[in-house]
């Protein structure tokens, strides 16, 4: 009678046993679905000052100490990490270049994708975008800088992601400054037509006083500005992270 009674016992908690593993299977599953979802993917492009250039003795590198870095440090100090910062900077582009895959192609697998295509491959959810300097020193007019940025908001809207723009630092070089102020005057006149988040380096560092020591040549930053200029990103940034893992963005 006893081993009747077992089996019968075995019998009828056999289902609900299966019905606890379903339950907690379905229960992790849904966990770790939702712990991708709240992965926080952050793509930076931009020029050299993107990648983290600074020169010293007459020698320009990538520095690990750049705005890109300092950015993810701050982000993950706050969200953990969650939030990736990847910096797809490359010394010498143009926004024109990055639109139409023009720029440098050995700046990952996708580098040589026209924008839309580029994008559309990236699991981002926030994209940084950085540039001006080059437009100058390249002898571009404001009005081409206007349709590339333009061209660059609008289809990152389209595939779903949340542009931020970013004016350049200034250069030390009054000249060329006051050239660098028009591609400026565009990235603003963009981020208010397209209502899209702006990060303006140029007007905050130009405030700083004695901010051309900060830099380490005619356009590039020292590690310390670069920091700066990171907290600057991260102002903008970081309720747009916040926003995203609460799922109100």
């Amino acid at each position: 009678m006893k081993r009747r009674a077992c089996a019968a016992a075995a019998a009828m908690l056999a289902p609900l046993t299966a019905l606890i593993t379903l339950t907690a299977f379905t229960a992790a599953t849904t966990a770790h679905a939702q712990a991708a979802q709240h992965q926080i993917v952050i793509d930076a492009y931009g020029d050299s000052t993107t990648l983290g250039i600074s020169c010293s003795e007459g020698r320009c590198a990538p520095q690990a100490q750049n705005a890109v870095a300092y950015l993810q440090d701050k982000l993950q100090m706050h969200f953990g990490e969650r939030v990736h910062v990847v910096n797809y900077g490359v010394g010498g582009t143009m926004a024109t270049q990055l639109r139409d895959g023009t720029g440098n192609r050995r700046a990952g697998p996708t580098a040589g994708l026209p924008w839309r295509e580029r994008l559309a491959a990236s699991p981002a959810q926030i994209v940084l975008i950085n540039y001006g300097i080059n437009e100058v020193m390249q002898d571009q007019t404001p009005e081409q800088f206007y349709a590339a940025q333009s061209a660059l908001v609008q289809t990152a809207r389209a595939l779903g992601k949340e542009p931020v723009l970013e004016t350049s630092n200034p250069m030390p070089d009054n000249r060329l400054n006051a050239r660098l102020a028009s591609m400026v005057a565009v990235t603003r006149r963009v981020a208010a037509e397209q209502h899209v988040p702006l990060v303006d380096q140029f007007a905050y560092i130009s405030s700083l006083p004695d901010w051309k020591t900060l830099m380490s040549d005619g356009a590039h930053p020292k590690p310390g500005l670069y920091r700066l200029k990171a907290e600057q990103d991260a102002e903008v940034v970081e309720p747009l992270v916040r926003r995203l893992l609460d799922g109100t963005l």
